[in-house]
């Protein structure tokens, strides 16, 4: 007897024993889930499921601890608005990562970058300028090697020649957004009111300044050119006229007699209404055009503005207004003048602490179809394979920015030097906005603004 009760207290003994062991992995996993849980509703931002697993991209190594990395860009109201419907989605699908957004409009944000980057302070993830590479990592100590991420960003995506474009001191600083170029874009509503359509020659831009003065006053002017604006559709200009780059092999291509023809022509467009003053501009208070009353209710008829901004613009106008792309103009010379670049790169901070996550988040707005679809072409027309393709597919492209890069692609010659965009140069103290703001009040001649454009320039080549 003793024998069977025995044996019967072994048996539960040992089924007591596995029925433990069976509870024992569900148990430590809820304990984990738990402490997950917490830190993602501390962060306001996670969801309770962390078992998703992403089904286009490698993920970080490693468990997924919750992580919080910034992400910084610049531009307008629809640019920031699909941005943030993009950020939701991404923290939907890689639910341990919560972004920071930082966002603004350009006034002023490449001179707060510089500082961020100078002091290693910058986000773990900006959309930069293309020259920013050269300006703030020449020695690449800026920016992340992205070849190091090439599991999470699918660089077989991009054609090499764009990588090419942005791989400086041995490292592909950044991944190519876009290709973009200035054009013309016209308010056509407001030429219709004035009688007349809109410009495909600079002579009819000429005689569009006189109409717009007598029938509809004195505060309508055919296009609204700010100093930087002066600055490249000069170089357009002169381009047209002479075939020769601006800058090559870190040399001004052209003679102080030339530029002064340059500086002329924007000299003529003011004198002949087709443009306010830089007083005139700065005067209505606006700290960017698509913000300016008198560009959103049509009273400045026209822009000379980079492909991919068109939305903003676009969409600052009041509702029944007519926005449409513009021709270059032919009569300028005999040359196309103009050139293509890079138009915005995504880099991550060398001094990131979450440098995968950091790519996640750049190969999901320009590689996987979820972000590719939300973005669109806020940002340009996609250079991402997959991301065109998704675009292309789901009718997303907008039409006006489609049109507008396709002129502009058919259309210029000429390559851009990285300096050319150099702070010193465009920033808004800079060379350019000195020279053509001192021309436009009055301060320098013709001949004074040449000499500190030239000056200016040389110093920055010099560096």
């Amino acid at each position: 007897m003793m024998k069977k009760i025995t044996a019967l207290l072994f048996v539960l003994i040992m089924l007591l024993s596995l029925a433990a062991c069976g509870k024992e992995k569900p148990d430590a996993e809820t304990g984990a889930e738990t402490k997950q849980k917490e830190a993602s509703t501390e962060d306001n931002t996670k969801k309770e499921d962390d078992t998703k697993t992403p089904a286009k991209t490698e993920e970080p190594s490693g468990a997924k601890e919750p992580v919080t990395i910034k992400f910084s860009w610049w531009g307008g109201d629809t640019r920031h608005d699909a941005t943030l419907n993009a950020i939701k989605k991404f923290e939907e699908t890689y639910d341990w990562i919560t972004v920071e957004p930082q966002y603004g409009a350009w006034s002023g944000w490449e001179e707060s970058m510089a500082t961020a980057f100078a002091t290693g302070t910058a986000p773990d993830v900006n959309q930069i300028n293309w020259n920013w590479i050269t300006s703030f990592s020449s020695d690449g100590k800026a920016f992340k090697d992205l070849n190091d991420y090439s599991g999470t960003i699918k660089l077989d995506n991009f054609g090499q020649s764009f990588l090419d474009q942005c791989t400086l001191a041995g490292k592909l600083q950044a991944i190519p957004v876009s290709l973009t170029g200035r054009i013309f874009y016209w308010n056509k509503t407001t030429f219709d009111k004035a009688g007349i359509s809109t410009p495909t020659t600079l002579e009819e831009l000429y005689v569009a300044g006189e109409t717009f003065k007598t029938k509809l006053g004195e505060d309508y002017y055919p296009i609204a050119l700010g100093e930087y604006d002066r600055m490249i559709l000069m170089v357009y200009y002169l381009e047209s006229v002479y075939g020769k780059a601006w800058v090559e092999d870190n040399q001004i291509q052209y003679t102080k007699e030339e530029i002064q023809k340059g500086f002329e022509f924007i000299q003529s467009l003011e004198d002949k209404h087709v443009t306010p003053s830089i007083q005139t501009i700065l005067g209505d208070g606006a700290e960017s055009l698509d913000k300016n009353p008198k560009w959103m209710e049509g009273k400045y008829a026209g822009i000379f503005e980079w492909d991919s901004s068109a939305s903003k613009f676009q969409s600052a106008l009041n509702e029944g207004q007519e926005f449409i792309v513009g021709q270059y103009l032919p009569d300028m010379g005999q040359y196309q003048g103009g050139y293509a670049k890079v138009s915005l790169a995504f880099a991550i901070s060398e001094t990131t602490e979450h440098p995968e996550e950091a790519a996640l988040l750049i190969n999901f707005l320009l590689n996987e179809d979820t972000g590719a679809e939300i973005m669109a072409s806020e940002r340009g027309i996609p250079l991402s394979k997959n991301g065109l393709k998704v675009c292309m597919d789901k009718g997303l492209l907008n039409a006006t920015v489609a049109e507008a890069n396709s002129r502009v692609l058919s259309w210029v010659q000429f390559p851009l030097d990285p300096k050319f965009e150099s702070a010193e140069l465009k920033s808004s103290d800079g060379i350019y906005y000195d020279a053509m703001a001192g021309l436009s009040y009055g301060d320098y001649t013709i001949e004074e603004a040449t000499d500190v454009l030239i000056d200016g320039i040389n110093g920055v080549l010099a560096k």
